[in-house]
């Protein structure tokens, strides 16, 4: 009598973490990762993917994760890139932003994303950014063009930003401006 062949197993399904805080968006990437296969989870703020580390079975949640940069009440994702990673070292990590700066870029990269997308950016954009494993030498290397002078101040602005940690006051005080002027300039740079 001969053993039975075995029966080919379906491919154990990717998991996904997307943490974002604008619902909408997070409910439109979830549908389009999970028509690709991948079983998705949410968190919207760094305390709901703490608890996520705190509740899942190791090596974590997941073994791919998009976190939006900017969370709200000016929270920061770098901090949740951190958290992940650190929980994870091996989770690829794309970051996504509306607010890209260089500053940001680089260290969502040492705080250990894979790679780093400004929106609008699709899903596939984001699987290309977690099939990218090593640096492109062929990159072609730019001129920088001349910017206008609301542009450098944009960027100043998303630098400082960034080196408070997206401390809206803090912010403010270091770029010697009101905090209102401040969430006004911020509010006509939205991008979401």
């Amino acid at each position: 009598m001969s053993n039975p062949s075995p029966t080919p197993s379906a491919p154990a399904p990717r998991q996904l973490l997307i943490v974002e805080d604008d619902d909408a968006f997070a409910r439109t990437l979830t549908r389009s990762f999970e028509r690709r296969g991948y079983q998705v989870l949410r968190a919207a703020s760094l305390d709901e993917v703490q608890a996520l580390l705190r509740d899942a079975p190791a090596p974590g949640p997941a073994a791919y994760a998009v976190v939006d940069l900017k969370l709200a009440g000016g929270a920061s994702g770098l901090a949740c890139v951190q958290a992940l990673h650190a929980h994870h070292p091996q989770m690829l990590i794309v970051v996504l932003t509306g607010y890209a700066s260089i500053a940001t870029a680089v260290e969502a990269i040492k705080l250990g994303a894979r790679h780093y997308l400004a929106k609008p950016a699709n899903t596939d954009d984001i699987e290309a950014a977690f099939a990218r494993g090593q640096g492109d030498a062929e990159v072609e290397v730019t001129e920088r063009v001349t910017t206008s002078i609301k542009t450098l101040e944009w960027e100043h602005i998303h630098e400082t930003l960034a080196a408070t940690d997206f401390n809206i006051s803090e912010t403010a005080r270091r770029l010697g401006m009101h905090r209102r002027t401040l969430a006004r300039k911020l509010e006509k740079q939205r991008i979401k």
